[in-house]
């Protein structure tokens, strides 16, 4: 036999055995049972974006149900929307909890995890119809029996996580309002997100934020390079690379002792969107820095906007209450490596050592401060 063949059949070999070797790896871990509510009701695929990779870390660190005794589902284990097949025909469940719930589902539950309220809009549920404006609401937005729940967990000191636009539109006022007092925060009212291209023709881009500009400022929109979009209800402002901005990509910084605690770099770039929220009197674990120019912080300081604010922030007292001021759980992974032993450390494989590659924020950021948070709780619990 040729020994180039050998090598090629070795290497083959090796690519075959390995995923089976850290697959037995995983099924031989420490099993973790912890029942967790999560609520998703932005949902309008069937890839169930906004929580999937949530569920990917509790798999792949071996938290289970306590009820079946078996990894979560990320198809099932959810409240929230849930659209039907064949999507094309526009079918949806929706799992909800009830004020008869109150009583029973936080007392049963050891976790709550908020990962997206937004809901579902008629201009997004339905192909083929003009996206150019916003649209009316379908299903979302926190709720009277959210809030509930949300009191519920924390007066029994349970773990809480809620993440961007708990507190945006479509959350009624109210809600909102309650919502903030109860975790000992305020929203400003400013959300944002980066946009690889401000140009209205890109794929993706909202247009409606270009209505919104040329309403406001009366003067048309020219942005066509990388940026910053940030806006209130009735108010926008635009951060454009190489005017405002140095580098467009916002960035999540951690000090050097949250770094160690939480196993989490002290810089990643981060593309979603985030809201802007005063963390009165909570622990500040990470926060976000816009890397702008002199004129993009005049604008910044016209319209009242820190360039640098909370991106995780804590309940100080308890320390069971975690505010995550951007969209986290939106990732994209390969879910069906959820069940592979240390498939994360493959460094080469899924993420690059570029520092702008933001791919990275899930690998190297959110999933490690997921794994500590839900970790160092789980092991609480069994004190």
């Amino acid at each position: 036999m040729k020994k180039s063949l050998l090598i090629t059949i070795i290497i083959l070999a090796i690519i075959l055995i390995l995923p089976l070797v850290n697959l037995v790896r995983w099924y031989f871990q420490e099993k973790k049972p912890i029942d967790i509510v999560i609520l998703d009701k932005t949902v309008p695929t069937l890839e169930r974006l906004k929580h999937k990779s949530l569920v990917w870390i509790l798999t792949n660190d071996r938290f289970i149900r306590k009820d079946k005794k078996k990894s979560y589902s990320y198809r099932k284990d959810y409240y929230g929307f849930a659209p039907t097949r064949p999507l094309k025909e526009r079918g949806s469940t929706k799992k909800e909890y009830h004020l008869s719930d109150m009583m029973t589902l936080p007392e049963q539950s050891d976790a709550l995890y908020i990962a997206d309220t937004y809901g579902i809009f008629f201009n997004d549920w339905f192909a083929g119809v003009n996206k150019s404006r916003k649209s009316r609401k379908i299903y979302g937005g926190l709720n009277n029996t959210d809030y509930l729940l949300i009191n519920e967990m924390k007066n029994r000191n349970k773990l809480i996580i809620l993440e961007y636009n708990s507190f945006d539109f479509p959350t009624a006022a109210f809600e909102s309002y309650r919502t903030q007092e109860k975790l000992g925060i305020s929203f400003t009212g400013w959300t944002g997100c980066y946009f690889e291209k401000l140009d209205t023709t890109s794929k993706g881009f909202p247009i409606w934020l270009a209505a919104m500009y040329r309403k406001q400022y009366r003067k048309p929109w020219t942005f066509t390079k990388p940026g910053l979009v940030l806006l209130t209800e009735k108010n926008i402002v635009v951060l454009e690379e190489g005017t405002h901005l140095t580098k467009a990509l916002p960035r999540i910084v951690t000090d050097s002792a949250n770094c160690r605690k939480y196993g989490v770099p002290s810089s990643v770039v981060f593309r979603n969107w985030f809201d802007i929220i005063d963390p009165l009197e909570n622990n500040v674990i990470s926060r976000f820095r816009f890397e702008t120019t002199a004129l993009g912080d005049t604008l910044l300081s016209s319209n009242m906007i820190p360039n640098e604010f909370p991106a995780v922030v804590q309940e100080p007292v308890n320390q069971r209450t975690y505010y995550f001021s951007g969209d986290f759980a939106t990732n994209r992974v390969w879910y069906c490596t959820s069940r592979l032993k240390g498939f994360g450390n493959l460094k080469g494989l899924l993420y690059s050592d570029k520092p702008d590659d933001p791919r990275r924020f899930f690998w190297l950021y959110y999933r490690p401060l997921l794994n500590t948070i839900f970790n160092d709780y789980y092991l609480s619990l069994k004190k």
